[in-house]
């Protein structure tokens, strides 16, 4: 579904033009130099970087997504049908497969649990959690702080205020916080599952 609606939203005629630039996910050389300049903000050796409309943090975690999904997907479907699969492929193939999808599933995992958990939720600008996935929008404050070269061009292309929007009742934000929560309390049980059970692993 994603992709069709990438698909739709190109405008072909400026392709590829229309695909870099700032309100694009596509990385720049710029995400390298924000990454330098945030890692020195953390260290607290440095102002925090003037941000656009993505970070590189959000560009990483967006193409990771993409990455996993050919991965997990294509070696998963290797050897959900291992018959199928060693017709056109070796036997070992399928255990270069089964290697690739575990080894690929760790990283998903711990990129889970470690990187994203702390870049979309332990920050300081969105502790205890980042609702921007249900409410499709963040604090303007935040924004402020994080993105003035995106506030900067929204306002010479005065589209800022038409951006603006309502903040969301308390009782949308009651229930996504619980639903929020719900999802990160399923998340940490299945992961001490795993680690449970992690000594049955064959590998």
């Amino acid at each position: 579904a994603h992709l069709v609606y990438l698909l739709g939203t190109i405008h072909w005629r400026r392709f590829p033009s229309c695909i870099v630039g700032p309100d694009s996910l596509v990385p720049s050389i710029n995400d390298l130099a924000n990454l330098l300049k945030h890692t020195g903000w953390i260290l607290g050796l440095r102002h925090h970087p003037p941000l656009d409309r993505w970070s590189y943090w959000e560009k990483f975690d967006y193409w990771a997504v993409f990455w996993g999904m050919i991965i997990l997907g294509g070696t998963g479907f290797l050897l959900a049908f291992p018959l199928l699969s060693s017709q056109y492929i070796p036997g070992w193939g399928l255990n270069i497969a089964f290697w690739i999808h575990r080894i690929e599933s760790l990283l998903a995992m711990a990129h889970i649990f470690v990187i994203h958990f702390f870049i979309a939720h332990l920050r300081r600008t969105s502790f205890p959690m980042d609702l921007a996935i249900f409410e499709g929008s963040v604090p303007l404050e935040t924004v402020l702080h994080e993105r003035p070269t995106w506030i900067a061009r929204l306002r010479e292309s005065g589209r800022f205020y038409m951006c603006l929007v309502a903040e969301a009742s308390p009782l949308r934000r009651t229930a996504f916080y619980v639903f929020g929560y719900l999802a990160v309390a399923t998340g940490f049980y299945l992961l001490i599952g795993a680690l449970i059970n992690s000594a049955r692993i064959t590998w």
